[in-house]
């Protein structure tokens, strides 16, 4: 998978429109391709006339890149479009520092912010969409016959309550459905096609290795999380001492196997 971080200016020569489409020159081709996951940033505000979700520099969204088309105006200058797929803006501006003040992005250069196509690795990725709050919390707390388990994303310190359960991080949660999105990776149900505004942005988020197991750690939610609907996460829970994998319910889902 290809991450990006796309830089779109308030005043530019470039015909960019949010949400929709980015136009930048041909150096970066080979970077902007179709299915990358991108995260839009923008530099300090040096116009006041513009409404922006900070006056600092941050990012403000992600989306995915569809397809690329040559720019034929004709002052392209050599120059390309990229359509924005399943855009969605940040409910918040997410600073390019944390709150140590360090950057998000591993910035290598002295001028590594004059980049406005930029590589990143999915640590970056994460990190970012972590610092977000980009999804509400949609999800209903998951209590199964007496005995809890791990719908959305965890740090893993221990509470008691009646049973063991655990903390839960909605931020992780928030990232978990950002990457993943919000259909069933076992059974492929999507509950907005199904049921409209009713089912949108619900989905359960699990843990592939229970944190049970694994105890307080640090959660990289697009290779520890995943997205279930409920009923394939019930099944995945369903024996007390054996957690399904994910494969392994595709698995009998598949080839119509009882367990």
């Amino acid at each position: 998978m290809n991450y990006l971080i796309i830089t779109e200016n308030d005043e530019s020569q470039w015909d960019d429109k949010t949400g929709e489409y980015y136009h930048f020159p041909s150096k970066y081709k080979n970077k902007l391709v179709k299915g990358s996951k991108v995260i839009y940033y923008k530099g300090k505000r040096k116009n006041k006339n513009f409404v922006r979700l900070s006056n600092d520099p941050h990012y403000f969204g992600i989306a995915e890149i569809g397809d690329i088309e040559k720019d034929l105006s004709e002052n392209s200058k050599n120059s390309f479009y990229a359509r924005i797929e399943n855009y969605q803006p940040f409910i918040s501006a997410v600073d390019f520092k944390d709150a140590n003040g360090t950057y998000l992005e591993n910035v290598l250069t002295k001028n590594y912010f004059r980049d406005g196509v930029r590589v990143i690795d999915d640590t970056i990725y994460s990190k970012i969409l972590v610092a977000t709050n980009l999804f509400k919390d949609s999800s209903p707390e998951e209590e199964i016959t007496g005995k809890s388990f791990v719908s959305f994303g965890i740090e893993g310190r221990k509470k008691v309550r009646y049973s063991t359960t655990y903390e839960r991080d909605l931020k992780l949660r928030n990232a978990a459905i950002a990457i993943h999105g919000t259909t069933c990776k076992c059974c492929h149900f999507n509950f907005e096609k199904s049921y409209g505004d009713l089912g949108k942005d619900f989905i359960h988020v699990h843990h592939i290795k229970p944190i049970s197991e694994s105890g307080e750690t640090i959660v990289n939610p697009e290779t520890d999380l995943t997205v279930l609907c409920p009923n394939c996460h019930y099944m995945i829970h369903r024996k007390r001492n054996y957690t399904l994998s994910v494969e392994e319910l595709k698995d009998m889902l598949l080839h119509s196997i009882r367990y």
